[in-house]
């Protein structure tokens, strides 16, 4: 009997869930967006608290919801992709994980750019600009700027139109976590001035400008990983 009561929780359970994604498509919920409050889901749904509060832990642990504590839940920036997916966390030589993962970015980054001067919306190009300005504030107040980055990056790639993109770049940014590791947080002055000019190009509707500016910025990050940096009068060498 107890057997017979913990499949049909699971059935109840399973079934919130579905019914919680289907929820986000029909109501055209984004990159986070907050979904409305337990007592009015639990009501829209028609489930008791306990069933929608395990469903929505569940897409917490996918990475489709973000369960802030005393705030909310939210949809996931992460668009339910999971946390380590290629196996990074596997690979011991960091640096040239570090390396190689601005390399692929370089030859995927620019045209997203691109595309994101041509196809953002107003609204879009708003949410970018804000983001831009998040990214701005946690650096100048010392404090981490990795999410706010890696958000900002993956907002162009929205912008872009392709569906694709947003879902692949979260798990190339981790590459932003890996780069603020592997060179203790430089740049700052760089990333600023490189954001606001990607920022500007795409405003502008300037695919061309935007490319180059999305080049330049991924250009100074691998540069910083070069042991002799042009930036600092060294000379560029491939490993």
């Amino acid at each position: 009997m107890r057997q017979f009561i913990g499949n049909e929780h699971k059935s109840v359970v399973d079934s919130t869930v579905d019914r919680l994604i289907q929820y986000l498509q029909d109501e055209g919920l984004d990159d986070g967006d907050r979904l409305p409050n337990e007592r009015t889901l639990s009501t829209l749904l028609d489930v008791g608290r306990s069933t929608l509060r395990e469903a929505l832990q569940r897409l917490s642990a996918r990475n489709v919801l973000e369960i802030k504590r005393g705030v909310g839940v939210f949809v996931s920036y992460k668009h339910g992709v999971a946390d380590d997916p290629l196996g990074f966390t596997l690979i011991k030589d960091k640096e040239r994980l570090a390396r190689d993962l601005l390399e692929f970015r370089i030859m995927i980054e620019p045209r997203v750019a691109a595309m994101a001067a041509q196809n953002a919306t107003p609204e879009e190009m708003e949410e970018l600009e804000s983001l831009c300005d998040a990214v701005d504030d946690l650096i100048l107040h010392g404090k981490p700027h990795q999410q706010a980055d890696q958000e900002f990056h993956t907002r162009i790639a929205r912008c872009s139109g392709n569906i694709i993109m947003p879902k692949l770049l979260p798990i190339i940014h981790g590459a932003i976590a890996l780069f603020v590791q592997e060179t203790g947080g430089e740049l700052r002055e760089e990333t600023m001035r490189t954001h606001r000019s990607i920022l500007n190009a795409i405003r502008s509707r300037d695919g061309v400008a935007a490319s180059d500016a999305m080049y330049l910025h991924l250009i100074y990050n691998r540069d910083r990983l070069n042991p002799n940096p042009i930036s600092k009068g060294g000379t560029y060498q491939i490993k």
